[in-house]
């Protein structure tokens, strides 16, 4: 398959790596000084420093001959990066089957991927989401990784992750494409609310309780916007969350500890160098949630802290004074 992968940060650089050994894949980065830099080092020094590109790997510098080539596309893009990607291949008639590994709601529509999507191409394009329990710093190096690709075609989803499927890296599929972005994009806001208390030396119960609690509001949330509640309980699902909650590469971890040590948002994302997908995602999630009168506390009280100016401490009461409820809820 010749493979072309859209976006050279970290995730893209990483799946470009574990690709191709067995597929023709080149990798395009939007600043011609990164692709200067990808193709001279032979790594990516910024966002995946060490890991050494195979030979076989090319880094395109004209975006429609890499498109152009290709058998399949996959934009690994920050989610902003989504809808001016996709305009790009619809004003250039360069459209392909294509696959997203960036995950999240839109900012400004609240929007999932596979609608923004439909939005620009058209509710016919060939199209699906790759999500999972999934750093990519170990799928660069080659370490065992399960991944699920969702599409809105049962057979693209099942033809596709057989193609792209290796010991190294697994990936199953699915049909539940709304389900699986949902367990993407909110298990990064339930990993900021992890680091907060984690940050706070809560201990490993409230650890516990918060990333089952999240799990709960992930599957309200999935099940509301179409998802399948079986989704849940799978790598899109409790497997990414679990990951992003506890792992110490998460960078929406990062985000929630350094909240709950007293620094402000700005100066926490200064010092994480990377984007973390779970803050814009958290005002998105919450916003949609209210206005579909969705329970989702843990949600809530993290974009009060993050967007309203609540301290830590207080929302982190809130939560702790809420009566119970039946945990079927």
């Amino acid at each position: 398959m010749k493979l072309t992968v859209v976006g050279a940060g970290a995730w893209g650089s990483a799946l470009a790596i574990a690709f191709s050994g067995r597929h023709v894949v080149t990798l395009w980065a939007r600043q011609a000084e990164v692709r200067r830099v990808l193709r001279e080092d032979r790594e990516n020094p910024r966002f995946l420093p060490g890991q050494r590109f195979p030979e076989t790997l090319r880094i395109a510098d004209d975006f429609a001959v890499a498109v152009a080539d290709a058998d399949l596309l996959l934009i690994a893009t920050p989610l902003a990066g989504l809808r001016p990607t996709l305009c790009l291949l619809r004003d250039a008639d360069l459209v392909r089957p294509l696959l997203w590994a960036c995950k999240g709601l839109e900012a400004e529509t609240a929007r999932l991927p596979h609608q923004v999507v439909a939005d620009v191409l058209g509710a016919q394009a060939l199209c699906g989401a790759v999500s999972g329990p999934s750093f990519a710093d170990e799928v660069a190096r080659g370490l065992p990784t399960a991944v699920t690709l969702a599409a809105n075609d049962a057979a693209f989803a099942q033809r596709t992750a057989l193609a792209l499927h290796s010991p190294r890296l697994r990936i199953y599929a699915s049909d539940d494409l709304p389900g699986v972005e949902v367990g993407g994009a909110v298990k990064n806001v339930m990993a900021i609310a992890t680091g907060v208390c984690d940050g706070l030396g809560l201990g490993l119960n409230a650890r516990a309780a918060l990333i089952t609690r999240g799990l709960a509001e992930m599957a309200r949330f999935g099940v509301a916007l179409g998802g399948q509640a079986q989704t849940f309980m799978g790598l899109a699902g409790m497997g990414d969350l679990i990951l992003t909650c506890t792992g110490d590469l998460s960078r929406n971890r990062r985000v929630g500890l350094g909240l709950a040590s007293g620094k402000t948002l700005p100066q926490i994302l200064l010092d994480l160098g990377h984007v973390a997908e779970g803050v814009s995602t958290t005002r998105a999630v919450a916003g949609l949630a209210s206005r579909l009168r969705i329970d989702m506390p843990i949600t809530q009280a993290v974009d009060a802290i993050l967007y309203d100016g609540e301290p830590v401490a207080s929302a982190v009461d809130k939560l702790l004074s809420r009566d119970p409820k039946s945990e079927a809820n």
